[in-house]
């Protein structure tokens, strides 16, 4: 458990870390480019999937059966990522400008996102189950939603709040 913990601050710090060299640009040069999110976001995939390997004991049989579901589980979250990563370009565009129709609007919408979010875990503990254990399946989703966590509380910390 230790050691999942341990994997799991590395992981933040990492990302962390990556974040802010690419958001914290002086303002010169603030651009951040659609193609340095999907890196990043790419990068972000990588490191996850490279904890719950680290970190998720399984045997053999059972990793064989769960990869390909993990894949197809990330695939679906990634789209829901293209949605969250929308709405934030759409309130950064509107941000100085934005009125109380577009702030409900966007406040809705992120809303919907963390729904989807929510009905994809529900849809996919049940075929997570068909290929691991109770536990594991519970270990799986724990550690997937901490990761998950970790990025909003970046996200949200670089995402300035709306002004009245």
């Amino acid at each position: 458990m230790k050691k999942s913990v341990i994997a799991v601050l590395i992981l933040a710090g990492v990302m962390l870390a990556n974040d802010r060299v690419l958001f914290a640009q002086d303002s010169a040069n603030s651009t951040v480019t659609d193609q340095d999110v999907q890196l990043l976001r790419k990068n972000l995939r990588s490191q996850k999937k490279q904890l719950i390997a680290a970190n998720l004991p399984l045997t053999d049989a059972e990793a064989v059966r769960f990869w390909p579901v993990y894949d197809q589980y990330q695939a679906e979250i990634s789209k829901i990522g293209d949605t969250r990563f929308a709405l934030i370009k759409e309130y950064a565009a509107n941000y100085n400008t934005l009125t109380d129709a577009q702030a409900h609007d966007l406040v809705t919408r992120m809303v919907g996102v963390d729904e989807s979010l929510v009905q994809l875990r529900l849809k996919y503990i049940p075929i997570v189950e068909k290929v691991l254990p109770g536990k594991k399946t519970a270990m799986f989703f724990q550690m997937d939603k901490r990761v998950a966590l970790m990025i909003e509380l970046q996200l949200a910390s670089m995402i300035p709040i709306v002004q009245p």
